[in-house]
């Protein structure tokens, strides 16, 4: 792959939803970096893995809710260490949690994580992630066989362990992400993640007492049986990625499956929630 990229500059009105929602839909393409900006977002997708319809099947782009407009050009180099430390922001969830990057100040907080995602974090991981770490502090985890789907970061499984929970596999089937859990699981002292690269066809055979599963909706449909099939008795299922909108087919997948709605969280739309096998 070459190092030149294609940068995508949005105004999006109203900012804070549309910008969620294009940063979603963008990410099931070949975009893999945003910022945010203070009209809107940008984001890069690799020339060699760009086409003039890229933006195609973004149907935020066709919404009469919401007013997008943008431009694009050719960018050589990309420092992505630079772009992410101007817009990373921590996450501080109750007062109880904080996510940090190496260069913001410690907190007081019981649990604080620090990572190093290497490029920039797009806003969809803010609510995503905040909710789901509500639904981990308020869980008792410990000496529990933990699974983290689609782990990003690992920030999820680095707090389950820091709760209490082992052990912990760590899935992505991202390569950056899988290498970047590596790192950011040794950064913080855990002795109980293993990071894997692939998708759900590793869950065959495993078995879990959490698993949670951080992802989108289509996915989540997709490999609900899989989670379900490697979930213990009385196991429990946190799930986030998708919207308020989704819920139907995300509890319809899940009920018709033999599991117990319990509780969701809501941030700006997005949503997160507990099942129990």
């Amino acid at each position: 792959m070459s190092n030149i990229y294609i940068g995508y500059h949005f105004t999006v009105e109203p900012k804070e939803l549309g910008s969620e929602i294009l940063i979603a839909e963008l990410g099931e393409t070949a975009f893999e970096s945003f910022t945010e900006t203070e009209t809107g977002i940008s984001a890069f997708v690799q020339k060699d893995l760009w086409d003039d319809t890229i933006l195609e099947n973004i149907r935020i782009l066709q919404s009469e809710e919401f007013k997008i407009e943008y431009s694009f050009e050719e960018i050589d180099q990309v420092n992505w260490n630079e772009e992410w430390e101007k817009n990373f922001e921590a996450i501080d969830v109750d007062g109880n949690c904080h996510v940090r990057a190496p260069f913001h100040p410690k907190t007081d907080a019981e649990f604080d994580i620090v990572i190093e995602p290497k490029m920039s974090f797009g806003t969809g991981h803010h609510e995503t992630t905040h909710m789901m770490i509500q639904h981990l502090l308020e869980t008792e985890v410990g000496g529990m066989k933990t699974l983290d789907m689609g782990c990003g970061t690992a920030i999820l499984a680095i707090l389950a362990e820091m709760k209490g929970a082992q052990p912990i596999d760590a899935i992505d089937i991202d390569n950056w992400c899988y290498l970047n859990s590596i790192e950011n699981a040794e950064r913080n002292n855990c002795k109980h993640i293993t990071v894997y690269e692939g998708d759900a066809s590793l869950l065959k055979g495993k078995k879990y007492d959490l698993i949670i599963a951080n992802i989108n909706r289509n996915i989540l449909l997709n490999d609900m049986q899989s989670y379900v099939d490697c979930l213990n008795p009385k196991g429990t299922l946190l799930l986030s990625g998708f919207y308020e909108q989704d819920i139907p087919f995300i509890d319809v997948s899940c009920t018709e499956k033999g599991l117990t709605y319990v509780k969701k969280f809501e941030r700006n739309n997005w949503v997160s929630l507990k099942y129990v096998n």
